[in-house]
């Protein structure tokens, strides 16, 4: 689990005037505030594999903020100051499609300067950020709408510690690359890192105007600014990577295992054109420009869902807009990162159930991650990167402890489940587009997936597919819930492995079922019958093996003695979300998870209450995942309790309003009070990506809209709308190369769908 670092909050002394400062100049040492020494809300904005964290005021400090590119820091203070004071807040927020951050900020009062004194609140502050490439950009406009003139000292300090994000986590290192002594050079500062994997990594800030004064750590300005006038302050932070010598032989490795074309663009750093950092107006508004031109065309590729609730579509819209933000063009297609700031970078089962989640409204983002995990499918067997041929990667990273070797991350196959969900995928998606092509394309990573599953599963004694690392650096668990301490027996104890995940069973089951389907379509009926006939095997053995009957669940895993741990989690109800139990134990799994002992008030937890190890406060062993209520709803949608999934729906709903529109990874599993929000997880990712997916899949469990390409058909099964929603309106709604538009609306409290006229595709209405 994250860990964050302590923050620095140290006062400086004065420093010495730099080389061409005017002596006697007032320039002012910024001091600790108290405003800007408590943590408070996170502001992110991303290009590519760049990203910037900041605080309300757009400060970084230093702790689990900065700006990255690769998972590596180049940035880790940003701070922004006047007379050596923080400013005072006013406002700080993201543009609702995530393309810029502003803070309004206003002075403090300032220290008398040429016998002029400024009283606080007289300057306003407009702080303008763009993320373009590898490039941030930023706008400072100061007005004096005071009666005089006003002298107003302003600092910029910054540094660059260039640590690693798995040293951000906090893991230690014995050793370093070496940090270049910073310099001042031609009216910009160079920072730089050599690292140990032989990469570059280089800072260029440049400014316009010029400073009056500029060291290797701040840049100082003295401004007269006239009543009722405004000045600017254009400034850029440009990062650079590129090789200072030899690939690491752990990269080596990992190219190694791909095709030479993904090998190539795997082992040199996939980032987007900077746009020119030439200082000036210019360069920020081309910045934001493009920016905001890029979010509208991922926008144009979804599917536009429209209510009477005008709260409910804020939530929708700052989900999109999130899910905007961490999808990355790659050159294999679209593919959501996982979420910022730990996990901004591919991996595997975050991407395929977000993929899942938007699949009716965005099919294209499931192109882009099947043929990205495809390329990137293991061909060798490597104990270091728990890798075997036919898995699916679960990370991807190009950092430097990953390129070194430090952390088994730079292509990491330690998921059991991305692989039977990568054939899941790809099945769901070829039903909703008809894209044979794309099955055609990928068939032999198909193949060489189910047949990995095949043989793991043949490996067990009792048939199931089951997971045990190959490697101590690697994770111990490796379902969702990867945390060391999310499995256990019912008396708290670890199992020994290797561990069958109940959960992943239904997976596996799924992933024939939709080989079965496409080796159909593809005139293959005697692996159709064979892959049919092996998932009904399975689904015998876990109902044989994981019911308990006593408590009318099933247990979360088996452990490697074929010992039940018979503990009551939330992974059963992704049994529903896939189908796998008989209707009677379906109903009586959807009963337990609607109890008190799963029910916060805010959504299901991940853990029931009373169990041993149960935290509301542990990463999987109590909190709340919007994305395991998404497949709850989506199951309990799935065995006919319509009412319990918009119930989900619902919860998630009021959660996300406590959370600024915007579900976190997680949160605590408290229950719900009275007045009181839900219970912030302190170091959630924010967005995050099968977070923000979650309102879409309950969404569309709840309307039970579903999409049959072949037949050029919508099938709306019992559809129900949110509470508060009296019509939804859904357009350009794709099937197969056509699409259509639905209208649903209340009408004497049933909800009922109507098709726009003149579509040519098939709407039918199931009861």
């Amino acid at each position: 689990m994250p860990t964050s670092q302590a923050d620095d909050t140290t006062p400086r002394a004065p420093r010495a005037a730099s080389a061409g400062e005017a002596p006697g100049a007032a320039f002012i040492a910024p001091e600790a505030d108290p405003q800007t020494s408590t943590r408070g809300n996170q502001y992110v904005l991303k290009s590519g594999d760049a990203f910037v964290v900041s605080d309300t005021l757009g400060d970084i400090g230093g702790r689990d903020d900065g700006f990255f590119v690769d998972d590596m820091r180049v940035l880790s203070q940003w701070r922004l100051t006047f007379g050596g004071r923080a400013p005072s807040l006013l406002s700080g927020a993201t543009s609702a499609d995530n393309a810029s951050f502003t803070a309004h900020l206003t002075n403090r009062p300032l220290p008398p300067l040429g016998g002029h004194e400024t009283p606080e609140g007289v300057i306003h502050i407009e702080r303008l950020r763009v993320v373009a490439g590898n490039v941030l950009y930023e706008m400072l406009s100061l007005t004096n709408y005071g009666l005089s003139d006003a002298e107003v000292p302003l600092s910029l300090s910054f540094a660059a510690d260039f640590k690693d994000m798995f040293e951000v986590r906090g893991t230690r290192r014995d050793r370093r690359g070496n940090i270049a002594p910073p310099a001042v050079e031609a009216g910009e500062v160079r920072l730089r890192y050599d690292g140990l994997d032989g990469v570059e990594r280089a800072v260029a800030i440049r400014f316009s105007p010029e400073p009056d004064a500029l060291s290797v750590d701040r840049a100082d300005y003295t401004l007269t600014i006239a009543a009722q006038a405004c000045v600017s302050i254009y400034v850029t932070a440009e990062a650079t990577i590129a090789s200072a010598g030899a690939a690491a032989p752990s990269a080596a490795s990992a190219a190694a295992n791909m095709p030479a074309n993904v090998a190539a663009a795997a082992s040199a750093p996939a980032i987007p054109p900077a746009i020119p950092a030439a200082a000036g107006r210019a360069s920020v508004r081309a910045a934001l420009v493009g920016v905001h031109r890029a979010m509208r065309a991922r926008r144009a590729t979804i599917a536009r869902v429209r209510t009477s609730n005008p709260l409910f579509n804020a939530w929708l819209e700052r989900s999109l807009a999130d899910l905007g933000l961490l999808t990355t063009p790659l050159d294999t297609g679209p593919y959501p990162y996982a979420g910022i700031p730990w996990f901004s970078t591919p991996f595997g089962r975050d991407a395929i159930v977000t993929s899942l989640q938007m699949l009716w409204l965005q099919p294209s983002l499931a192109r882009g991650v099947l043929r990205f995990l495809a390329a990137h499918q293991a061909r060798e067997t490597s104990a270091f990167r728990d890798a075997e041929p036919g898995k699916i990667m679960h990370e991807f990273r190009r950092s430097e402890m990953a390129a070194t070797g430090e952390v088994p991350f730079a292509l990491y196959y330690g998921g059991v489940d991305t692989t039977p969900l990568f054939v899941v995928l790809a099945g769901a998606y070829v039903e909703h587009t008809g894209d044979d092509a794309l099955i055609d394309e990928l068939w032999p990573a198909l193949e060489r997936a189910m047949q990995w599953v095949i043989d793991k599963c043949d490996r067990n004694p009792y048939g199931l597919l089951d997971y045990q690392r190959t490697s101590e650096r690697g994770l111990a668990n490796q379902g969702w819930k990867d945390s060391h301490d999310s499995v256990f027996h019912a008396d708290g104890r670890f199992p020994d492995g290797p561990v069958a995940l109940v959960e992943v069973q239904a997976y596996a089951c799924a992933a024939l079922d939709a080989m079965s389907m496409c080796s159909q379509r593809r005139g293959h009926a005697a692996d159709a019958t064979r892959y049919a006939l092996r998932a009904k095997t399975l689904r015998e053995q876990v109902e044989a093996l994981f019911w308990m009957p006593e408590a009318n669940f099933y247990g979360i895993a088996l452990d490697g003695h074929g010992e039940l741990c018979r503990v009551l989690a939330s992974n059963a109800g992704h049994l529903l979300a896939f189908g796998l139990p008989e209707p009677a134990r379906g109903e009586a799994v959807a009963g337990v998870l609607g109890s008190a002992l799963f029910q916060t008030g805010w959504g299901v937890r991940t853990l029931a209450a009373g169990q041993p190890r149960f935290n509301p406060m542990a990463y999987h062993n109590g909190s709340v995942w919007p994305h395991d209520n998404a497949l709850a709803a989506r199951g309990l949608a799935r065995y006919g309790d319509k009412a319990a999934a918009l119930n989900l729906l619902r919860a998630l709903f009021e959660a996300a309003v406590s959370f600024e529109m915007r579900l976190p990874e997680l949160f605590c599993g408290f229950p719900r009070r009275r007045g009181e929000p839900p219970t912030a997880y302190p170091v959630a990712c924010l967005p995050q990506a099968w977070a923000a997916g979650a309102p879409f899949m309950m969404l569309q469990a709840c309307l039970g809209v579903s999409v049959d390409a072949s037949r050029r058909e919508v099938r709306i099964e019992r559809p129900a709308l949110p509470e508060g929603v009296d019509w939804l309106r859904l357009d350009g709604l794709r099937v197969g190369d056509d699409s259509v538009s639905l209208t649903f609306r209340r009408v004497d409290g049933q909800a009922v769908a109507s098709a726009e006229p003149g579509t040519r595709v098939k709407v039918v209405s199931m009861l």
